[in-house]
């Protein structure tokens, strides 16, 4: 029988995903990564839980729901690209938003509710980003100048209404390999 990982996630719009990938694909050439993550699979992680079993999986959900169909829908800005791990030979090549209130505090109730749920999730504190690519792949060091802000043609920041939090599955061996196991919908303001 499959394990597979589970972990909760802002949905981005499908023109955020085209957005973004679009972007990138112009610039592709200045960033040897040896993985690109497929578009479909672009998300904000807020909680990683690794191997859960159903029960314990359907005990969060049932606790989230009634949370995040309060929280009214917001919008995001994407800000800049960035990396996680050494600075010459990156490991995580990734894009983030500009800071979000709302975003801050939605991960912080999912994160709440997974821990007391008996979910052990990394402590490090959450730094909001959307993987593009993993494992640099070139024998000269990274270079920090590539990472440039995210603008529209126009040099206008691109934003995008988040209207959905969803609980994915991982199939490790598919692309896209992100599977929306749960999807819990946010209060349309006004609606």
């Amino acid at each position: 029988m499959t394990r597979h990982h589970y972990f909760f996630a802002v949905k981005l719009p499908k023109e955020t995903k085209e957005f973004l990938y679009e972007w990138i694909q112009t610039r592709k050439e200045g960033f040897p990564f040896a993985r690109w993550v497929h578009p479909e699979d672009y998300h904000i992680t807020l909680a990683f839980l690794g191997f859960a079993e159903k029960p314990k999986l359907e005990r969060v959900m049932e606790k989230l729901k009634p949370i995040l169909e309060k929280e009214a829908s917001f919008t995001l800005t994407l800000n800049s690209l960035g990396v996680f791990g050494p600075k010459k030979e990156p490991r995580i090549f990734w894009a983030d938003v500009e800071p979000s209130e709302q975003l801050f505090a939605i991960q912080k109730e999912v994160f709440e509710q997974c821990v007391e749920t008996g979910f052990e999730l990394d402590k490090k504190p959450f730094r909001p980003h959307i993987t593009l690519a993993r494992k640099w792949d070139s024998l000269n060091a990274f270079d920090t100048k590539t990472l440039v802000p995210i603008r529209e043609e126009d040099g206008k920041t691109f934003s995008f209404n988040v209207k959905e939090i969803v609980l994915y599955e991982t199939h490790l061996k598919q692309t896209p390999k992100y599977y929306e196991y749960a999807t819990f919908p946010l209060a349309v303001p006004g609606g």
